[in-house]
């Protein structure tokens, strides 16, 4: 295994960890799930539609999501925003994201 390997595997955990807020943080406006990836993307942080989706259905399951159906245009999509028990726990997550930060660094 080659250290590329090693830092490719690390950092799939560390992005792993973090796709619910990555998630979470942009849902503040009802989106539809492609519409997701590319925003998520345009700002550096790539997920798979394997990942995403089955996200999206498990964070609207536990209430931090709520979903809604448009069928105005032609092709009928779901979109999902994030509801204010959502927000609690994004915000809670921030927190702690911001306080293991700066435990590290006074580790460094």
């Amino acid at each position: 295994m080659t250290d590329s390997d090693v830092l490719a595997g690390h950092l799939q955990e560390l992005r792993r960890g973090t796709v619910v807020m990555a998630a979470l943080a942009t849902l503040s406006r009802p989106t539809y799930g492609y519409a997701l990836l590319e925003s998520l993307e345009q700002a550096g942080f790539s997920v798979d539609g394997n990942t995403l989706y089955p996200l999206l259905r498990r964070l609207e399951k536990q209430g931090l999501l709520v979903s809604e159906w448009n069928t105005e245009e032609s092709r009928p999509r779901k979109f999902y925003r994030v509801s204010p028990e959502g927000e609690a726990l994004l915000k809670a997550l921030l927190d702690e994201w911001r306080t293991l930060h700066i435990s590290i660094e006074k580790l460094r």
